[in-house]
């Protein structure tokens, strides 16, 4: 079982008491810390973190953002479109869960679109995570090389994505199904948020709702238990 760290020390965003100039914001505030206990209050409040640039007298320096995108990218787990040429993929590849964490964020880190703000905080935040059972990854291998994968955060029925790599077509797809598959199950309201939708995304089965039903659905999902056999030390494979 995940092992609950202490407590945030910090207020964070309240999304249902948000200030009028914040209504219709993605990035809702700053500061604070990349602690276990501050990573998993922000994630059951509807928040994420993710750094953001500024200039200073000193020069450019990085701050804490905390960001509720509006609308939100979800991915119903039961509307994954899986093409035929993704199911020969999945055939072709193999896939695992938790045997290369630092290996995915590294990769993750490496993408020059998007990628910059996984920084050595990052990396430092998330592996406390994946150490205490909260954050995970799902790899794609090609006889026995790590062709690509994807990471997040797991609490309760909620997995919320943070993201994926590919060196090889359909490697991230396939390690994306994978996860689908994982936490599908009929009757558990489970919910897979991706942040925001992208066109990739969108052709997978991703789509936009209000911050408000978000929130709806994750408070109905922290309720549900996670995949069944999910821990830090799976490492089987598919």
């Amino acid at each position: 079982m995940p092992q609950e760290p202490p407590p945030t020390r910090w207020m964070l965003p309240d999304l249902d008491h948000l200030p009028p100039e914040l209504n219709g914001e993605d990035l809702v505030g700053f500061g604070g810390d990349l602690e276990p206990g501050t990573l998993l209050s922000a994630y059951r409040s509807g928040l994420f973190p993710m750094h953001v640039p500024f200039e200073d007298e000193t020069g450019e320096s990085v701050e804490i953002g905390w960001w509720s995108p509006e609308p939100r990218g979800v991915l119903p787990v039961d509307g994954l479109i899986v093409s035929r040429s993704l199911r020969r993929s999945c055939r072709r590849l193999s896939t695992t869960v938790n045997v290369a964490f630092d290996a995915v964020m590294d990769a993750c880190g490496e993408r020059r679109e998007g990628g910059q703000w996984i920084n050595a905080d990052i990396k430092r935040a998330y592996r406390q995570l994946h150490d205490l059972g909260w954050a995970h990854s799902i790899e794609t291998w090609q006889d026995d090389v790590l062709v690509g994968g994807l990471y997040g955060v797991s609490i309760g029925g909620l997995f919320a994505g943070e993201s994926m790599f590919h060196r090889v077509r359909d490697a991230s797809k396939v390690a994306l199904v994978r996860l689908v598959d994982d936490l599908h199950d009929s009757g558990v309201a489970r919910l897979l948020d991706v942040q925001w939708v992208t066109e990739h995304l969108a052709s997978l089965g991703a789509v936009e709702i209000p911050r408000a039903e978000y929130l709806r659905r994750l408070a109905a999902a922290l309720q549900e238990p996670p995949p069944k056999g999910w821990d830090r030390r799976r490492s089987d494979t598919s």
